[in-house]
């Protein structure tokens, strides 16, 4: 069992969920949702557009589930 590759893959999975959720509450990639209070989509925006949102939020994510923790944080 190689533990690089499944710590690498484990991340990825974690990164995933956190997107889900937060497409979820954000609305994002959904075109027939009404906003959810506080979130608004940008209207009228193309297919293009909106991978562009959801791999960028992707990128967020990994950049999130990847660092490292500070001194005073608890996981």
């Amino acid at each position: 069992m190689d533990h690089p590759l499944n710590t690498a893959r484990r991340s990825e999975d974690i990164a995933l969920d956190l997107l889900k959720l937060v497409a979820a509450h954000t609305n994002i990639g959904n075109k027939s949702a009404a906003p959810t209070p506080g979130f608004a989509p940008a209207t009228g925006a193309k297919a293009e557009d909106q991978v562009a949102q959801i791999l960028d939020l992707y990128a967020r994510c990994r950049e999130a589930v990847d660092a490292p923790l500070t001194s005073g944080s608890k996981r």
